[in-house]
C-alpha cells in the first residue's frame, strides 16, 4: 500500500530571488513545507547531508556550477524528485539523457502548467522511490528471519536430535504458543544452544 505524504520537504537550489519569489506561488505551504533556499551547489550539498527532502528543484545556472551534475548526482543518490529548470535550448539538448538519470526538464521560461506537471511527475518519483526501498527492507528482512529460523533448526537438529520438519514445527509452535514472532524464537533457541 502507497504512503501519502501530507507534505513535501522542499529544497530550491537557485541563487535568483525573482525565481524563488515565482516559485513559491506553485508550492502552496499546505503540500510543499517546509521550503529551504540553497543560493549555490555547495550550500544545496551541505544542506543534503543533514536532511532529506522529498522533492529537489535546481535553476540553472547557479554561481558555483551550472546544476545539471548536482541534479544527476541528487537524483542517484537520494529518493527526492529532481527537477532541473533551464534554458529551452539546454532542454532540448539534455532532456532524455537527464529524463534516464531520474530528473525532469522544465524550460524558461514556463507555463504555469509545465510547473504543475513538473511538480506532480516528481512527486511521482519521489514515491515510487520511496515505496521501493520499503519493499527491498521488507525482503532483507524476511532473508536475514529465514537464516536465523534455519540457524536455530540445525541447532535444534544438533542438540535435540529434533528431524529438520521437527525442528520447524517446534519454532512455529513456540512462536504461536508465545505469541512472538518466530525470529524470537529462533534467537532463543540460538542463545541458548549456540556458540
Amino acid at each position: 500500500m502507497l504512503d501519502i505524504i501530507s507534505a513535501y520537504a522542499v529544497l530550491v537550489v537557485s541563487s535568483s530571488e525573482r525565481f524563488n519569489a515565482t516559485l513559491a506561488t506553485f508550492l502552496p505551504e499546505s503540500t510543499f513545507s517546509p521550503m529551504t533556499v540553497a543560493r549555490s551547489v555547495n550550500a544545496a550539498k551541505r544542506l543534503l547531508l543533514d536532511k532529506e527532502f522529498d522533492l529537489v528543484l535546481i535553476n540553472e545556472p547557479l554561481p558555483d556550477d551550472r546544476g545539471i551534475r548536482f541534479a544527476s548526482d541528487v537524483a542517484t543518490d537520494t529518493a527526492a524528485g529532481v527537477i532541473l529548470v533551464a534554458r529551452t535550448e539546454l532542454c532540448n539538448e539534455l532532456s532524455d539523457q537527464m529524463a534516464a538519470q531520474g530528473v525532469a526538464m522544465l524550460p524558461k521560461p514556463a507555463s504555469s502548467r509545465e510547473v504543475e506537471l513538473a511538480l506532480q511527475f516528481s512527486r511521482a518519483a519521489h514515491a515510487r522511490l520511496v515505496n521501493a526501498a520499503k519493499k527491498q527492507v521488507s525482503v532483507e528482512e524476511k532473508i536475514a528471519e529465514i537464516r536465523l529460523v534455519n540457524k536455530a533448526k540445525w541447532l535444534l537438529i544438533g542438540e535435540l536430535g529434533m528431524s529438520e520438519p521437527d525442528a520447524h514445527r517446534f519454532i512455529e509452535k513456540r512462536a504461536m504458543n508465545s505469541r512472538i514472532p518466530k525470529r524470537e524464537v529462533a534467537q532463543d533457541i540460538i542463545d541458548q544452544y549456540g556458540d
